[in-house]
């Protein structure tokens, strides 16, 4: 389990650097994640030999238990919003509609975007749900 997490620490830090150095509009853990799948990817190709097979195959199980405790992740984060109250009573609204507006304009594009890719497929809109 160890080797599994450093696994995918070592993913999220070379992520981390990749668009730290590179100045890349993405986040680091998700190109750290995409390290990470191609390792996954790679891991039967590659891993000849069975001690190293058999280390990397804890990388899913540990990934699993990480992700059944992935509700611990926010407490940081509620801790945070409690520490500032005082920034949320003064910009609340703002940030209320800042959050609405957000939502509804992603929820828009993502319906524009799917219509866009179902005419450049082909497909009909029939209008009706299935």
């Amino acid at each position: 389990m160890l080797i599994a997490l450093s696994v995918i620490l070592l993913c999220q830090l070379a992520g981390e650097a990749l668009a730290r150095a590179a100045q890349l509009p993405l986040p680091g853990p998700v190109l750290g994640m995409g390290f990470l799948f191609c390792v996954m990817l790679l891991r039967d190709r590659f891993a000849q030999t069975p001690a190293v097979q058999t280390r990397l195959m804890t990388i899913e199980p540990t990934a699993s238990s990480l992700l059944a405790h992935l509700s611990l992740m926010f407490v940081p984060a509620g801790v945070g919003v409690v520490r500032n109250l005082g920034v949320l009573a003064h910009y609340g609204v703002q940030l209320f509609l800042a959050l609405i507006l957000s939502t509804f304009l992603t929820l828009v594009v993502s319906v524009a975007v799917f219509r866009m890719v179902s005419r450049l497929l082909g497909e009909t809109d029939t209008g009706e749900l299935s």
